[in-house]
């Protein structure tokens, strides 16, 4: 019976919210805050009807593993490794700087010195489901500024790794227990790490050049190493999310990292669902209220000024005004790891169940108040510039990250497109073909002319990172007509696009879309298959010449396959 409650309470958790996530998004607003919001509702705080137990909290907590294995698959090192200096420095400094803010305003408003610290401690993280879910949703993840915030909520999980263990090791008295603590955790994360790197060098490559023509194989393979670190982690009494994260760097390094990003995307949306619902779920009305006036002010003053410290930090690192806004005001809510923090803080008797309501009241506010910032950030930025254009300055301005642009794409990598290339790379100086045969890839990277993206072009994130909006030129040898349309829907007005089709029906309907050129495969071998049995019939010595070239063709070899 204690099995089909959970069950019941699971299914009423993702009807509920996706009910109300449908109306969210069909009058506009962000389906975080519905998720949010039906755990408010099904929990104690109004209905009562479910809790976080067993099945949900299993679930939720999952949600943020797969959310935290995503982010790290999202991160390749070639990606950020002119910004890593940077980043670490502003990580580093808004830890201390926001801890020290927070410290001060739960100090003024009456706390003790004891629940001050537990709160410091708690509020200083930014909210990396919200930050790393909306800013994918607005395709910023990889912008300059949400690689900043990525960056700067990477070291902030590490720092919470420490600040978990620490308040979950209650016995601990002396200062060489807390230094042997802390020297525990950084051996078990470094091994981690280093096992991570090393296998992505040296183990992942190889086996997944072998499965990832398997589609099923490889997307079971993927969740399998997602597991082994979580299970790892675990066992290390580590967090699941630093596991899932350390997982998800090892597979971002290998050429295949678009393709898994595609294929982990719509199972860590179902699991993020039912997370953002549980933290409605944790809270309860009583203690929720018990300093609601304290939770207000907090919450107003700390979003202020972690925006003026996030601001300066990246504003002293010399990047543009812009970055610095928008980097800046995508970190400004308190973290749901408040309530984790302050969950533990109570377990262990240092704060009473009001200031975890506290902590839990101030996340919802400000996560609640930042899905509409960050959803709005440019607008704001936008109304605000002219205020903003004060702390403008000479060597201020971004670093360039790696990215396709005015350069030509071909989709599929066979004869017709194979041909095309050296043409296409001598007018445009970029080739970027898109192609889901590993054989395939792999010719392309050891001849090294052109570059290459692993996956299926329907996927978007492959069609992100072979940058098809920026592109001039698109050559496409699929004749999935629902793909070519999908193509011409995408580019820029000014892109011109070759693409193929099997019917005559096909090519006019792609033609209407847009299409500079359809190639015609079978219409064209069937008018040169008339044309060679009419030579052949009239004129053997004029067919032998014609069809020599041919046979010589492919005498010299094409693609295998």
């Amino acid at each position: 019976m204690d099995q089909i409650a959970l069950a019941t309470d699971f299914a009423v958790i993702v009807v509920a919210a996706t009910t109300i996530g449908f109306v969210a998004k069909q009058t506009g607003q962000p389906t975080i805050i519905a998720y949010i919001l039906t755990g408010l509702l099904l929990g104690p705080v109004f209905l009562d009807v479910v809790t976080e137990e067993g099945l949900v909290e299993l679930m939720a907590e999952l949600g943020l593993g797969f959310l935290l294995f995503l982010l790290g698959i999202k991160m390749r090192f070639d990606d950020i490794r002119n910004i890593l200096r940077p980043i670490v420095t502003i990580a580093v400094w808004q830890t201390v700087l926001q801890t020290a803010l927070a410290f001060a305003v739960a100090y003024v408003l009456g706390f003790t010195l004891v629940e001050t610290v537990v709160i410091a401690l708690a509020t200083v993280f930014g909210a990396t489901p919200i930050i790393v879910k909306v800013l994918t949703d607005k395709d910023e993840i990889t912008a300059l500024p949400g690689k900043i915030d990525v960056g700067v909520l990477i070291v902030q999980d590490i720092y919470l790794v420490f600040v978990l263990a620490m308040l979950s090791a209650g016995g601990l008295t002396s200062v060489a227990d807390v230094g042997l603590t802390l020297v525990t955790i950084t051996v078990m994360m470094s091994s981690i790490a280093l096992f991570s790197l090393a296998s992505s060098r040296y183990l992942l490559p190889g086996l997944f050049r072998r499965i990832a023509d398997d589609k099923d194989v490889f997307f079971v393979i993927a969740i399998a190493w997602a597991f082994l670190f979580i299970v790892v982690s675990e066992g290390l009494d580590l967090s699941i999310e630093v596991g899932a994260f350390l997982a998800g760097i090892s597979l971002a390094q290998l050429p295949y990292s678009k393709e898994l990003e595609e294929r982990i995307a719509p199972i860590t949306d179902f699991f993020i669902l039912v997370f953002f619902a549980s933290i409605g779920l944790r809270l309860a009305a009583d203690d929720l209220l018990a300093y609601w006036v304290e939770a207000v002010v907090a919450s107003a003053v700390l979003m202020i000024g972690n925006f003026w410290i996030m601001f300066y930090l990246i504003d002293r690192e010399d990047f543009s005004v812009e970055t610095s806004f928008l980097g800046s005001i995508n970190m400004v809510q308190v973290s749901e790891f408040s309530l984790v923090v302050g969950g533990i803080a109570v377990a262990q008797g240092f704060v009473d169940t009001p200031v975890l309501g506290y902590l839990s009241l101030m996340a919802l506010l400000t996560m609640t108040l930042s899905t509409y910032v960050i959803n709005y950030n440019h607008a704001i930025y936008d109304r605000v510039e002219p205020w903003f254009a004060r702390f403008e300055g000479e060597g201020k301005g971004d670093v360039s990250l790696p990215e396709y642009r005015d350069h030509a794409v071909a989709i599929g990598y066979d004869e017709i497109t194979e041909r095309a290339l050296p043409r296409l790379k001598e007018r445009y100086g970029e080739v970027v073909v898109i192609d889901r045969r590993t054989d395939h890839i792999e010719r392309l990277r050891e001849e090294g002319e052109y570059e290459s993206v692993y996956g299926d072009f329907k996927h978007g994130e492959i069609r992100k990172a072979a940058g098809l909006k920026r592109a001039d030129f698109v050559l496409s040898s699929t004749v999935q007509p629902e793909l070519n349309e999908r193509l011409l829907g995408e580019v820029s007005a000014g892109t011109i696009v070759f693409c193929e089709a099997e019917r005559i029906d096909d090519a006019e309907r792609l033609y209407d879309l847009g299409a500079d050129y359809v190639i015609l495969s079978t219409h064209l071998t069937g008018e040169k298959l008339a044309a060679y049995l009419e030579s052949y019939f009239d004129d053997r010595e004029a067919f032998e010449a014609a069809i020599g070239e041919d046979v010589r063709r492919i005498r010299r070899g094409g693609i295998d396959g």
